[in-house]
C-alpha cells in the first residue's frame, strides 16, 4: 500500500469514531504511555488534534509535576521550533489550525529526555507516517544529530493505527517504540 492510500485508509478508520469516542479510546493509550514518562525531565510532546489521541490532560500533569514540556511551533513551510508549554493559556491557532505554544522558545535539544509523536500509522518495526509534511522526520533527524544522551522517541497512536507495513522512504525517521 502506498503512503497516500494508507493515510486514507486510516482517515476512514477514524471517522467511524465520534471525537467523544476517540477520546475514550485514548485513555488506555495514557495509561500504557505514563509509566514512561515517570522518569523524564524534559518531554517534547503535541497537542492533539481531533483525530489524535487525546493529550491536553496528560500534558497539563506533566506541568503540575514540574516536568518542562515542550511543543512544536511551525514556523514555515519546512521548519517547526519548540516552544515551553506551561498551560492552555499558552497557546493560539497556529499553521494548519494546530493549537501551538506562544512560550518561549527551547533551543537545548540535549536535554530533551523523550518525545511523543503523533502520526497516521505506526508498524512494528517503529515506522512512521505522518501526515506528509515532513516536519517530525526532518526535527528528528536533527535531534538524532544532537550530542549527548540518547533522546527516547514514542510514537503515540490508537490501536487501529498500528499496520503490519508502512511504506517508508529514506528520510523517513522511525520511532523507538509504539505505544
Amino acid at each position: 500500500m502506498r503512503k497516500e492510500e494508507l493515510r486514507e485508509f486510516i482517515r476512514r478508520q477514524k471517522r467511524q469514531f465520534t471525537p467523544q469516542q476517540l477520546e475514550e479510546l485514548s485513555l488506555p493509550v495514557i495509561a500504557r504511555l505514563r509509566p514512561l514518562l515517570t522518569t523524564a525531565h524534559t518531554v517534547m510532546a503535541y497537542y492533539s488534534l481531533p483525530d489524535e489521541v487525546y493529550t491536553h490532560q496528560l500534558l497539563d500533569e506533566l506541568v503540575d509535576e514540574g516536568k518542562t514540556v515542550l511543543l512544536p511551533r511551525v514556523l514555515d513551510d519546512e521548519t517547526m521550533e519548540l516552544c515551553r508549554y506551561t498551560g492552555q493559556d499558552d497557546l493560539r491557532r497556529g499553521a494548519f489550525h494546530i493549537m501551538e505554544p506562544i512560550g518561549e522558545h527551547f533551543s537545548d535539544l540535549s536535554s530533551i529526555d523523550l518525545v511523543l509523536t503523533p502520526g497516521v500509522a505506526f508498524d512494528a518495526q517503529g515506522h512512521r507516517l505522518g501526515r506528509g509534511r515532513g516536519y517530525y522526520d526532518r526535527f528528528l533527524s536533527s535531534l538524532r544529530t544532537v550530542p549527548g544522551e540518547f533522546t527516547r522517541v514514542i510514537g503515540v497512536c490508537f490501536d487501529f493505527q498500528k499496520v503490519p507495513e508502512v511504506p517508508v522512504d529514506a528520510n523517513d525517521i522511525p520511532v523507538d517504540i509504539v505505544v
